[in-house]
């Protein structure tokens, strides 16, 4: 049965990148077009059909994850149940999974998808929210990116969500102060990725 909803996340992604491959193809190949062309009128012309390609791929992806959202926020939710119970190390403690997101809390995950603000106070489940749209932007495959205040609530949160991202086989990186290059590189290069706002 967790094989099922693997699968269908992955389906998921495919049908995303059938949806976005041609319009991504278009930009590719207008960039292409910019890098040989040099007169000016005609990279003015090619710039302003990236700009719209642009746009139009953002639309898409947009459309595509809207329509995608419930069916995405219903698999995260029943994979945080299955879940309940079992134990992860969390900052080098044990820590067993005892959440399952509320009806509020899908609500305030679809609000940070839609680009609105959903405020909450101490307690409510941010951190825990907050992984519902990451997991449906990570499924684009261009990387969703978490922001927070410090390193601690960085590093903390990624280890104590990641894995509902790890159950899907998503991988989760996360950013803190004085990292090295490589160690950087490798958390950007992560489905999703923790960070302080400074980093």
């Amino acid at each position: 049965e967790d094989d099922q909803l693997r699968e269908r996340i992955s389906e998921i992604k495919q049908e995303i990148e059938a949806k976005l491959s041609t319009k991504r193809q278009e930009l590719e190949d207008l960039r292409k077009d910019f890098r040989e062309v040099s007169e000016d009128s005609e990279r003015n012309r090619i710039d302003n059909q990236i700009d719209t390609a642009k746009k139009e791929l953002k639309q898409l992806t947009k459309d595509t994850l809207d329509d995608l959202l419930p069916e995405v926020f219903a698999i995260v939710k029943d994979t945080c149940r299955r879940m309940v119970g079992q134990e992860f190390m969390v900052k080098g403690h044990p820590t067993a999974w005892n959440m399952v997101p509320f009806d509020v809390q899908l609500i305030g995950g679809m609000a940070l998808h839609d680009g609105k603000i959903a405020e909450m106070a101490t307690g409510e489940g941010k951190t825990l929210v907050a992984t519902l749209p990451l997991f449906l932007n990570a499924l684009v495959g261009r990387g969703a990116h978490l922001v927070t205040v410090n390193d601690y609530l960085a590093s903390r949160d990624a280890e104590w969500m990641s894995p509902i991202f790890n159950f899907h086989g998503m991988r989760v990186g996360c950013i803190t102060t004085g990292m090295d290059f490589e160690s950087r590189r490798d958390a950007y290069a992560a489905d999703v990725t923790y960070g302080m706002n400074s980093e």
